[in-house]
């Protein structure tokens, strides 16, 4: 009982000292946004905090102290608030994905592993990093790269590795896709969330580059996306039945006493699950219309925070010293994704180029 009270304080501490200046500094960009966004609404204050985020990120801001607050900034109060985004979906928005939806998804992680490891082998990366750059484009970035080293015996600097060039090249997708989508489907609303839920690596970056284009187009992609989440589960069981030495087939029968390898805490996120409990409260209509609209408002303010996060931790130094051969690796792996999206988005959805 003693320690848990002591903890207590230590904890407060650590939420004050480590976290708070990079939370205020988050802050601080998302209220400026917001402000800047009622003056020019249409930019709007979400996609105001992320280059702001960026600038400041790069330079006034630049500092190591605040990464810890900004890191919590990014994944806890996004999480937040995609579970509070439950209690303003109801199935039938979630389920309006469709059954081609689902067939894109899937085809698309497909394809997206597929060409993740043979890109990696034909550059000469190993068969473990390899695996890494699939789990990590396919599924959702760092958390998936995390889940899925334990299983194939990857060490720490391949998983550091692996998350760097996955979240550069999705950073830089995140920037680009709005942009193309533009171009390409004059940002129509399923072709446009099916390209950035279906092909960005990590959650965040699907809610920025949706919220670049519009609401409505940030929470498709994000139901995209979380489906996406929730195939981590097949990936790492997949992944774990793979042979990583370099001598044999990758899916070669293993030899006895070979399957000894660590196995990774598997299963779907809390936060999905959260959202889509809420999804089902606010299909039965079990939620009051004042509370649902106080779980929007503080879910979009959880957001903006957030996205502003997002854009601090975009440091250009880290994308320029990856080196040619790691960015060649991202970039040919992301440009595999967006190509797949466009073919199976025309197939699937008859959303044709242009």
């Amino acid at each position: 009982m003693g320690d848990r009270l002591k903890s207590v304080p230590q904890r407060a501490v650590f939420y004050i000292k480590d976290i708070g200046p990079g939370f205020l500094a988050c802050l601080g960009i998302a209220l400026i946004a917001k402000l800047l966004g009622n003056v020019i609404p249409a930019i709007g204050g979400a996609t105001i905090a992320i280059f702001l985020g960026i600038i400041a990120g790069n330079t006034i801001l630049n500092r190591p102290r605040l990464d810890t607050g900004t890191k919590f900034s990014e994944s806890r109060l996004l999480e937040y608030s995609i579970v509070l985004m439950g209690a303003t979906l109801s199935l039938s928005n979630v389920l309006s994905v469709g059954a081609s939806g689902l067939v894109f998804i899937i085809v698309q992680m497909t394809v997206t592993i597929t060409a993740a490891y043979l890109i990696g082998r034909m550059l000469g990366f190993t068969r473990k990093f390899s695996l890494l750059m699939c789990a990590g484009n396919a599924v959702c970035g760092s958390s998936a790269i995390g889940s899925v080293t334990p299983v194939v015996g990857a060490d720490s600097k391949d998983k550091g590795l692996s998350i760097t060039i996955v979240n550069v090249t999705g950073t830089v997708l995140m920037l680009l896709l709005p942009v193309l989508t533009g171009v390409i489907y004059g940002h129509e609303l399923l072709p446009t969330s099916g390209m950035i839920g279906g092909t960005l690596q990590s959650i965040g970056q699907v809610i920025a580059s949706g919220k670049l284009v519009n609401d409505q187009v940030e929470q498709m992609a994000t139901i995209f996306k979380l489906i996406r989440v929730i195939f981590l589960v097949v990936v790492v069981l997949v992944f774990s039945r793979m042979n990583t030495g370099e001598d044999r087939g990758l899916f070669s029968k293993r030899e006895q006493g070979e399957g000894q390898k660590a196995k990774a805490k598997i299963g779907v996120p809390w936060f999905i699950i959260g959202f889509f409990i809420l999804c089902v409260i606010t299909s039965l209509h079990l939620i009051p219309r004042p509370v649902a609209d106080g779980a929007h408002f503080i879910s979009g303010q959880f957001e903006i925070i957030a996205l502003a996060a997002i854009g601090m931790r975009v440091k250009f130094k880290t994308i320029v010293s990856e080196g040619p051969k790691a960015l060649l690796y991202g970039g040919l792996v992301g440009t595999c994704q967006v190509v797949a999206a466009l073919g199976l988005i025309f197939v699937l959805f008859q959303w044709q180029p242009f």
